[in-house]
């Protein structure tokens, strides 16, 4: 039988998608409900952290507690990985002693590599190219506040980052415009750009990017591993500051979406994230749902 992973949103079909974001929100309601839903008794997630987090880290091993399994969180002082051990190596035996892998790394080639040799589910928790994980719990809190993204335009200020990435990969998928405004030099990748076509535009001014928008992101200037660049990415990136002046150019329905962890007063004023139509707490949780869901589908036939 062939192992299903998950290390982008490509690797889903848009029916598939779709049925996660819905599973995601019933799960949800079963936990408002108080409902005791385990599934994954005896079922082990090891999660390999190269990257630090608290969202994905307490999302994943939360979720796996709720759906009656256990996770196994592993530093790189946990593993053999960070003595230089080959990662196929680490991926054969591994993956005979848990039932799925989620990742959370640099190189996107390490999941990738990983994936090749395991026999079971490999989940990409964070690459330096894509954050698909994240982008399952924004289209389930857009579906639960607005109903249908289809046809919606979405607006993402920044940097041309892993989640930009995987938001122009969530635009092929779930049938939504999406326009991209970051400064020059910051543009994402151009492979991305060109798989998706029409459905991406590409702009300089955030204002003339936000009018008419039903949902507007951002990210923080510099992520983890650029913290050299951050006096230059400050300079370039002021005008790009999501404020709710900005919003107000946007569709009166707009909502507003960050991944967190915020740099208020940078990326984002601190006005907007206290707005009525932010809904980054909501956003965040959904990690754990979405993710509940996404775990039962690659690990239950």
């Amino acid at each position: 039988m062939t192992v299903r992973h998950f290390l982008s949103l490509m690797d889903c079909t848009p029916a598939e998608l779709a049925g996660l974001l819905k599973r995601g929100i019933e799960l949800k309601s079963l936990h408002q409900q108080g409902v005791i839903y385990e599934p994954l008794k005896n079922r082990v997630l090891g999660m390999i952290f190269e990257k630090a987090s608290t969202r994905t880290r307490v999302s994943f091993e939360a979720g796996m507690i709720q759906l009656g399994g256990q996770a196994i969180f592993l530093s790189p002082r946990d593993t053999q990985l960070g003595r230089g051990e080959p990662i196929e190596d680490s991926a054969r035996v591994l993956s005979r002693m848990c039932d799925a892998v989620m990742i959370r790394t640099f190189a996107h080639s390490t999941l990738d590599t990983f994936a090749a040799q395991s026999q079971v589910p490999v989940i990409n928790g964070l690459s330096d190219d894509l954050h698909p994980c994240q982008l399952l719990a924004d289209m389930q809190t857009f579906l639960e506040h607005r109903g249908s993204i289809k046809d919606k335009v979405v607006v993402w200020i920044g940097d041309g980052n892993n989640m930009c990435n995987s938001y122009i990969q969530a635009a092929m998928q779930f049938d939504f415009q999406l326009r991209i405004a970051c400064p020059e030099g910051y543009d994402p990748d151009p492979a991305f750009l060109e798989q998706a076509g029409g459905r991406v535009t590409l702009l300089r001014d955030p204002n003339e990017a936000v009018a008419g928008a039903h949902l507007v992101c951002t990210d923080v200037w510099a992520s983890m591993g650029q913290e050299e660049e951050a006096q230059a990415r400050m300079q370039s990136f002021a005008p790009y500051q999501v404020t709710p002046a900005m919003l107000d150019r946007a569709d009166e329905s707009v909502i507003f979406m960050h991944c967190l962890p915020a740099h208020r007063g940078e990326e984002v004023s601190a006005a907007l994230m206290e707005d009525p139509r932010s809904v980054v707490w909501d956003q965040a949780e959904n990690r754990l749902h979405a993710q509940k869901a996404l775990v039962e589908f690659l690990l239950i036939d």
